[in-house]
């Protein structure tokens, strides 16, 4: 019971528990739960950084502005699907949470570096939407 406690309390503290986890030696599903959500919490805060970098670039374009928000929704509405399909196998179980998360997170990952190189084009550049620097 202390234990599930103490879970409870990090996941509500949310990434100023980070430093108080083992993430690499979770001991139980619980942890590797809590561990996964935060991974995604972090790959998703890095990914609004630079999605708003795109969209003070694009100030200047609304037309531009609009597509990248309906891309960004289409894209969230996709990565969702695709994860609870990817994890439909462990649907119910203890490892759900963990299994959804990473997906997620992964699937964000590769979001965020698609947005990266859209804020690293180079002028000139007519296959890159968002202009540069």
């Amino acid at each position: 019971m202390r234990r599930l406690v103490l879970i409870a309390a990090m996941t509500l503290a949310g990434a100023s528990a980070a430093p108080a986890m083992d993430c690499d030696n979770a001991p139980d599903q619980s942890t590797m739960n809590v561990c996964a959500d935060m991974a995604l919490k972090a790959t998703d805060k890095r990914l609004n950084m630079v999605y708003r970098a795109i969209t003070r670039r694009l100030a200047d374009d609304p037309d531009a502005t609009r597509l990248l928000v309906t891309t960004q929704r289409a894209w969230i509405a996709f990565r969702d699907a695709e994860c609870s399909f990817r994890s439909s196998g462990v649907s119910g179980g203890s490892a759900y949470p963990m299994v959804y998360s990473t997906c997620l997170d992964g699937m964000t990952r590769t979001r965020l570096d698609e947005l990266k190189a859209m804020l690293a084009c180079q002028e000139g550049d007519m296959s890159c939407p968002v202009p540069a620097e």
